[in-house]
This record gives C-alpha cells, structure tokens and sequence, in this order.
C-alpha cells in the first residue's frame, strides 16, 4: 500500500464518511472513580465510528456495539451540544459536577476525525467547556486539533488542557498501512511540538505497540527518542488486545496484506484470551522493555503530578496515586496491595480528611498503606510515589 495514494492534508486518507445524525439521551459520561491513565473524572464521545479506520481499533469489537461499517459509517450526535450544556450548567443541575478533568477522546472514536471539519461538534463541546472553566484532556491521532489551538490556550491559561497524541510507532510507513485515515506519525509529533512549546503539558500513548512490528526494542526507542526530543511530559504504554470477531478478523486481513508470515506469530500469543489479551510472558516482555528505555531518557510512565495535582480533590488525588504506585510497583516485579485500597478510598463520600483515623480498618488497607494516605492528604504527594515515577530520592523510609 503506498502512503502517498492513502494520504493527503497532513497525511489523513482522502474518503468520505457515511454519516448518519443520532440523537443522544447523555453526553457527558461520569466515571464511577478518576480514570489514573487519563486523571479524568468524565469523559465523552460526540461521535460513534470514525473514519481514521486505524486496523487495530478495539471501538470494532462486537461489545462496543457500533452499528455498521466500522472505519467507513460514523454517527454524529446531532443534538450533543444541547445536552452536553444541560449537563454542565450548574443552575439545571441537582448536584453540582465533582470537580476533574474531562476526558475529550473515546475508544470508538477521534474527536477530530475529518467528520468534525464539518459538524464542530468538539470545537462547541470545547467552547462550553471554556465556558464552565473546567480542565480538559485531549487525546487523538489528529493534527486537526491545532484548528482549536486558541481556544484550547484559553482553557489551559483560566485551568488546564494536556494535550496527548495516541501511536503506535513514530513510523509513517507502517502508519501508512495500520492507520490509513489518521494524520502521520512525523505530523503528530509536530503538532505536539507546537502545543509544548506554547506551554501546554503533552503526552504520548504508545499503544498499542504492534507485535513483530511495532513492539522490538529498536522500534521502541525509536519512537520514545521522538517524543522525548519535543520534549514529552509523558508516555503511556499498552499492547495490543485483539478480540475474537469482528476486531481480529479486519486485522488479520490488514495484516495478511502487509506480511502474511505475521499470523502464526499472532495466533500463537492470542490463542485462548476472551478478552483478545496476549500472553502474559509476552507482554510483560515488552512492558519491561518499554520501562527500561524510558527510565533511561527519564521519561515518566504515567501522568506526573505537577499536571493534575491542583485540579483534584483530596479523593481523587489518593486514588490516582495508589493507581500509579499499583502499576510501577508491578512493572518493577514487585508486589502490590494498593490497588486493593483503592475501591475502598472510592467508596467513601465524605472527605477522607474526616475518615483518617478510621483508614486502617478499611478494606484493603493496612497500616503502612494507612500512613501513605495520611502523608497524601497531609502533603498532596507521597516521598515513594515521587521516587517511583520520577527517580527523585525519598525523604524516609
């Protein structure tokens, strides 16, 4: 498949959409805790379907239950605007929103698909935002977000907007095969570069990386040495999960065209999941290797606090930290209780400030995870996270 007959206006494929006008009941969806990969509180997806048509996609997967062809058929929630604004104003709301970021991305869609050129439905999504001074993280494969670049400064300067880009790799080619309606990798990173230096924090989501294509360590250092020379905040990694149906079949069929020698390989470390996971020798193979080259450039493997630490609550602040020590205890082969403790933190609806003394009698919570907690709400940080994530030397033990 050759790039320059897929791409056009920054590397994005050159086909319309079939779009069909929905009516939705909701937009704004509440998560049931702060999601720790995106620090967010709501996300939405003003779009169903999305003509990026990324081979990879889980948004094709039968459970997602997205109605016709995906990668061509997109649904526009015509009336998005009017909801999302009912359920933003504070005068039509019982309770008011909880405080956090809203998550602007989805995995059944980019915001800024070439749909959006037509409908707006992100840029007007984003100007309520702006309005209610509510902190904002996007994430897409589209250099079509530099069209709200002011707009999004405007977010960022009254609270905050991180602005992530989502790949595989940072080669156009194999892009050029696996994402044919998204913009270049080399586009991306340019987009980002812009956006960095306007003083906005920026993310990279290596994910998924593409087994004996995107995954070896040559390809990983690769692209990890890109995002760090613009300047990257962070990067979040994930393998590819590959599900039995409608998802692995299109795949397969991509794959067969760009090297048909791949699918023994694939069947073999996606032979038996029910949720299209790889072999666990597999991944934690490729995670470390990610984690060594990261560690190595310095690059955090998960959002840093300075981004989000005054735009939480106390709650939430606990909760993502607990996830992330979860997870970088893990990806050192260490064990973890914490992400035992965090249903428990989720669960109460008071401030955690007026619970302290009780922490320890809590589930999942013994008493050095109990003081953790305590050095959280006492200092907004914990020594141990800080070292964990950033390298930086605890102050005790």
């Amino acid at each position: 498949m050759e790039p320059s007959r897929r791409r056009r206006n920054g590397g994005m494929a050159a086909h319309c959409p079939q779009v069909t006008e929905i009516e939705a009941k909701s937009i704004l969806r509440k998560q049931k805790k702060v999601e720790s990969w995106f620090v967010s509180r709501y996300g939405m997806n003003l779009y169903r379907g999305c003509s990026h048509n990324c081979a990879y996609c889980d948004g094709r997967a039968e459970k997602y239950q997205v109605e016709g062809e995906f990668g061509r058929d997109v649904a526009v929630k015509k009336n998005a605007i009017e909801v999302l604004q009912r359920e933003l104003d504070p005068q039509r709301r019982r309770k008011p929103l909880k405080r956090g970021f809203v998550f602007v991305g989805g995995g059944v869609c980019d915001s800024y698909q070439a749909i959006e050129l037509r409908y707006e439905s992100t840029r007007q999504a984003l100007e309520l935002i702006a309005r209610y001074d509510l902190p904002v993280h996007m994430l897409t494969k589209s250099t079509q977000i530099e069209r709200d670049f002011e707009l999004l400064r405007r977010i960022h300067d009254r609270s905050r907007a991180i602005i992530s880009m989502s790949f595989s790799s940072a080669d156009d080619a194999i892009s050029a095969h696996f994402e044919p309606g998204a913009s270049r990798p080399s586009h991306r990173l340019k987009t980002l570069a812009k956006f960095k230096k306007a003083g906005f924090p920026i993310g990279m989501y290596l994910m998924p990386a593409l087994p004996f294509i995107t995954d070896s360590p040559a390809k990983i250092a690769e692209t990890v040495q890109s995002a760090k020379d613009i300047g990257i905040d962070f990067i979040i990694f994930g393998g590819l999960t590959l599900k039995a149906g409608r998802q692995q079949h299109h795949f397969y069929a991509v794959l067969r065209d760009y090297d048909a020698s791949l699918i023994p390989k694939y069947e073999d470390i996606y032979s038996s999941n029910p949720w299209g996971e790889a072999r666990k020798d597999y991944y934690y193979s490729i995670q470390n290797t990610f984690a060594e080259i990261a560690s190595s450039l310095q690059i955090p493997v998960r959002i840093p606090p300075f981004i989000w630490h005054d735009f939480v609550d106390e709650t939430d602040r606990v909760v993502i930290i607990l996830e992330h020590i979860d997870y970088l205890l893990k990806l050192k082969k260490r064990t973890s209780s914490y992400g035992y403790a965090v249903y428990s933190i989720s669960q109460v609806q008071e401030p955690l400030q007026n619970v302290r003394q009780q922490l320890h009698n809590m589930k999942g919570i013994g008493p050095s995870t109990a003081r953790l907690i305590c050095e959280i709400l006492d200092t907004g940080s914990s020594a141990f996270y800080e070292w964990l994530l950033l390298g930086k030397k605890p102050l005790q033990k």
